[in-house]
């Protein structure tokens, strides 16, 4: 099951410059400890120690946030492109 994982070009530096990752998960949740597996540095800017998305970071399937499904118990299909938003402010 091939899903596709696009990064940001901000955390682009933590996984060797790719745009994006591809992985067998069938959940969020193991498509990032996929991530934690290959990429640990990436993996620590996404998620904090408790293995939760850290609150600055957005996490899509597809068009849907994850917040609006099953969190990190949402399910992936074949072909499902995640996407990693870090979420943008100022003032």
């Amino acid at each position: 099951m091939a899903i596709t994982v696009w990064i940001p070009t901000v955390l682009r530096t933590y996984c060797n410059g790719v745009s994006d990752l591809t992985f067998s998960a069938p959940t969020v949740g193991a498509a990032l400890e996929e991530i934690e597996a290959a990429h640990p540095v990436l993996y620590r800017n996404l998620c904090d120690e408790t293995g939760a998305v850290r609150r600055h970071v957005n996490v899509f399937v597809n068009t849907t946030h994850i917040r609006d499904r099953e969190g990190l118990e949402t399910a992936l299909s074949p072909g499902d492109v995640v996407l990693i938003v870090p979420a943008v402010s100022g003032g």
